[in-house]
């Protein structure tokens, strides 16, 4: 089965569906959005749901049941209850709403996450920003394109390309997160030679590393695969690289840890990630 998405054509198809996917669920995210207030309540793990969560969730598993019947999926709400469904070493991991807390601060720094796992890599992804009309996706090359909630991608004509940058002499652009910023994170971050700090939502750091209009992104504190997946594909198929504290690739498919990442750093320069 694994070999059956490592044809190019193949995961360019998966990264034009994930794209189509995203993009129209987030109308969903968005009609809540609008709503004057916002309830939410806290998991067990003491982060925030919304209705959102909830209705993208039910929508895009059961897109993916239809598009992709038999390849199994982990999404975020359903693991939270306990109701994963059993995988091999291909599966979907899907992240609803990642960055609740910015959703609920009406920030447009949240997104729609959908990633393909195959052999504990990430192999196709997309990631929307519905408040800012925008989908990131990813497959045998990553492409980002203006694309409105509840809509589709625009044809490929109007698709850009994305390549990470070389790291700039004068100093590194660091991205932290906005929400979840930890101390080893910050000791990490003033190690490095860094020109510009910037702290953004959600998994909009892979995007703006495979944009090239930032170098690095570590992150100590806790995340879940559901998290990264999908703005990792995206990154690494542009040219970066997401590396655990030993220097080696983020690992998937960590089903007995419970889908918990450990910590990690992502470069849009290879060639500078064993330099610290």
């Amino acid at each position: 089965m694994i070999d059956d998405y490592a044809p190019p054509a193949e995961r360019r198809r998966l990264a034009r569906l994930f794209g189509d996917l995203v993009a129209g669920a987030g109308a969903l995210a968005m009609d809540v959005l609008a709503r004057p207030q916002i309830a939410s309540r806290l998991k067990d793990d003491h982060s925030p749901v919304t209705e959102a969560d909830q209705r993208v969730e039910e929508y895009l598993l059961a897109a993916l049941a239809r598009a992709l019947p038999g390849l199994a999926a982990v999404a975020e709400e359903s693991a939270a209850r306990g109701t994963s469904a059993a995988h091999g070493g291909v599966f979907l991991l899907v992240d609803p709403i990642d960055g609740t807390r910015e959703f609920l601060a009406r920030s447009s720094e949240f997104t729609i996450n959908v990633a393909l796992i195959v052999d504990g890599a990430p192999a196709a992804g997309a990631v929307a920003a519905p408040a800012q009309g925008r989908v990131w996706f990813a497959g045998a090359d990553s492409f980002v394109a203006d694309a409105a909630p509840g809509g589709r991608l625009p044809a490929p004509q109007d698709w850009r390309l994305l390549r990470t940058r070389k790291a700039p002499e004068d100093g590194l652009t660091a991205l932290v997160s906005k929400s979840h910023l930890d101390a080893e994170t910050a000791a990490y971050v003033a190690r490095l030679p860094v020109a510009a700090r910037m702290s953004v939502g959600s998994s909009l750091k892979f995007c703006a590393l495979a944009e090239g209009t930032a170098d690095v992104y570590p992150r100590f504190g806790p995340t879940m695969e559901w998290d990264t997946a999908a703005g990792d594909a995206i990154l690494r198929v542009a040219g970066g690289v997401t590396l655990d504290p030993a220097g080696a690739p983020l690992l998937y498919n960590k089903a007995a840890a419970k889908y918990r990442n450990g910590p990690f750093i992502s470069w849009g320069d290879p060639a500078v990630a064993t330099l610290y």
